[in-house]
């Protein structure tokens, strides 16, 4: 397995590139199998998030596969290879493996710590695998990342280090309106993020609660949960009308709310924010420069979360991250040279087998019992000849380094290179 990883995050480039690499969901099922029709790929998927697009592939060479995965992203947004490849980036084999880690855990999110990364990583596992695209590698490599992001919450408090993008938000509509208890707040989407948005205003005690989706069913459960209203999108600019807060986090790829369309819902003189967690964004920026009202997007939480201060539950968070890279590239590195040890025991008992059929041949009056003794005999002295090398190479596997100790024993005993494949175990690190 050689696992690449070509992505753009909040990290590396602006948000105003981000939207336009940004996947809906057409997007992502198009993206997923354009990277699997690419010539050196083997396996695909894509985590894909309102501050992130990352391509992963299990790829049989690099240097083809980073030129085809970055062409795919640029691409998509539209710009040329020189303007786009300085906000990409690339992590190879055991760097990727890392990185994934990480982002699964929650250390590489704008919010540091935040939980819906945890989601969007097993939406990348199931997209792969419902479009097929994902096989024995990729399906490790990600159960794995998985479960490192749920000890890396249970064993610590790295949710509660940063405050969520929804948290950081309403903590900036709080300096314009005061206390959410009894405010009028209009949420457009029913998606993850409008769901944790509409929870947390409920736990504030936000007075009325508007839910508006395309999708009306998605938003009557959404208000049947969390006590709010389910209404009709159309009705967007009547519900502006009165509302004191609006949040936005639909997957729209084009611009829901423009300045002119606030200017004319809104009652002039009455305060109102407008929080845009959307990518590519739901409201206009220029909405955010009329009197009284106040415009959060993304942009401005990434400059402020993405500073926020390392603390003891962020470098508990790291040691377990690296304790769990070394023990899965551990684990890859034995399971590489399981085998080359197969193969080899294999070709002893070929020789073993033969040298008993020569020597039926040059005795053929021995009986059975003196037979079985010389058979037992000698696949001993097979066995103890093979224990020291098989025991060594599995020990010294674990070993990071550029020494390949499996390539070294099937070069020695010339172990046929099809035999070793062909007793290499599908499920991967089994």
């Amino acid at each position: 397995m050689s696992v690449l990883v070509v992505g753009i995050s909040h990290n590396s480039a602006p948000v105003s590139l981000l939207e336009r690499v940004a996947l809906d969901a057409e997007a992502a099922h198009k993206m997923v199998h354009d990277v699997a029709a690419c010539a050196h790929v083997i396996e695909a998927t894509v985590i894909s998030t309102c501050n992130r697009v990352e391509v992963y592939a299990d790829v049989d060479r690099f240097h083809g596969s980073v030129e085809e995965l970055s062409t795919l992203l640029v691409d998509r947004a539209g710009e040329t290879t020189e303007a786009m490849l300085p906000h990409l980036y690339v992590h190879y084999d055991d760097g990727a493996v890392s990185h994934l880690f990480q982002v699964a855990a929650g250390l590489d999110s704008m919010a540091l710590g935040e939980g819906q990364i945890l989601g969007q990583t097993r939406e990348a596992l199931r997209l792969g695998q419902e479009l097929g695209t994902v096989g024995p590698a990729l399906n490790v490599l990600f159960q794995q990342a998985l479960r490192v992001g749920k000890r890396s919450r249970a064993e610590t408090d790295i949710d509660r280090v940063a405050p969520s993008l929804v948290s950081a938000a309403l903590a900036k509509a709080r300096v314009v309106l005061g206390d959410l208890d009894g405010r009028r707040v209009v949420v457009v989407g029913a998606g993850s993020m409008a769901g944790l948005a509409v929870a947390t205003l409920a736990r504030e005690g936000a007075g009325d609660i508007a839910i508006l989706n395309r999708t009306p069913a998605r938003a009557a459960r959404l208000a049947h949960e969390h006590g709010g209203r389910a209404v009709a999108l159309s009705q967007l600019d009547a519900e502006l009308a009165t509302a004191d807060l609006l949040i936005s986090c639909t997957g729209s790829t084009s611009s829901l709310i423009s300045a002119d369309r606030v200017a004319a819902a809104r009652v002039e003189g009455r305060p109102l924010v407008l929080v845009d967690l959307a990518l590519p964004h739901d409201i206009a920026p220029e909405a955010g420069d009329l009197d009284g009202v106040t415009l959060v997007n993304l942009a401005q939480l990434a400059t402020e979360l993405h500073g926020s201060e390392a603390s003891a539950e962020v470098s508990a968070v790291r040691d377990i991250v690296t304790q769990e890279v070394a023990a899965f590239l551990a684990a890859r590195r034995q399971a590489s040279v399981t085998p080359t040890v197969v193969a080899l025991r294999s070709m002893a008992t070929s020789v073993v087998d033969a040298e008993m059929s020569r020597l039926d041949a040059r005795l053929p009056g021995l009986d059975e019992a003196a037979r079985a003794e010389v058979l037992w005999t000698v696949r001993r002295v097979a066995d103890k000849l093979l224990h020291e090398p098989t025991v060594r190479v599995r020990e010294l596997a674990n070993e990071a380094g550029a020494v390949s100790y499996a390539a070294a024993l099937a070069e020695l005993f010339a172990l046929d290179p099809e035999a070793v494949s062909a007793v290499t175990r599908p499920e991967g690190l089994g």
